[in-house]
């Protein structure tokens, strides 16, 4: 089971941390910041698979890729397979591109909500949902296409509505 997902710039701010199991919000913080100071501390010619039993706990792994000025990071548990998760990595990153055309730390930023659907749609609960971008963008578009014709749906009559502007 994935129990975290967490995107973070290169100076330890968090961008995404999604936890799928409950956790006290200072326990989250200080987890984001025990994982950022092993991070951190890793040189770049080192593997991107690191044992976190003692940051998570006993049977836990971390897998993260380094692009530009962000982080990747899934935790996870001995159930998953570390290489799979590091594609499931790749995953994510393209589709975030797809969909903003080279995904940069604003991207996420000022498009949270995009970002969450987009990881609800590979990942739901701590478990592998999708593993195609192609099927995720399909999926997100269609949302996008739904939010906007229930945009467009007034649900209060005009009769209503011109009454209050009175």
């Amino acid at each position: 089971m994935i129990r975290a997902v967490m995107v973070m710039n290169t100076q330890g701010k968090p961008r995404l941390a999604k936890f799928y199991q409950y956790l006290p919000p200072e326990t989250q913080q200080d987890l984001i910041r025990r994982v950022f100071a092993v991070l951190s501390s890793r040189p770049d010619n080192v593997s991107d698979f690191v044992e976190a039993d003692s940051i998570f706990g006993p049977d836990s792994r971390l897998v993260y890729k380094h692009y530009a000025t962000l982080y990747f990071i899934f935790v996870f548990d001995s159930s998953e397979n570390e290489l799979a998760m590091l594609d499931l990595i790749q995953v994510f990153v393209e589709t975030l591109d797809k969909c903003f055309k080279n995904v940069c730390e604003l991207d996420i930023i000022f498009s949270f909500t995009k970002i969450h659907t987009v990881l609800d749609e590979i990942i739901f609960g701590g478990q592998v949902l999708e593993t195609s971008s192609s099927e995720v963008m399909k999926a997100v578009e269609e949302i996008a296409r739904l939010e906007k014709a229930s945009n467009a749906i007034s649900l209060v009559p005009k009769s209503v509505s011109s009454w209050q502007t009175r």
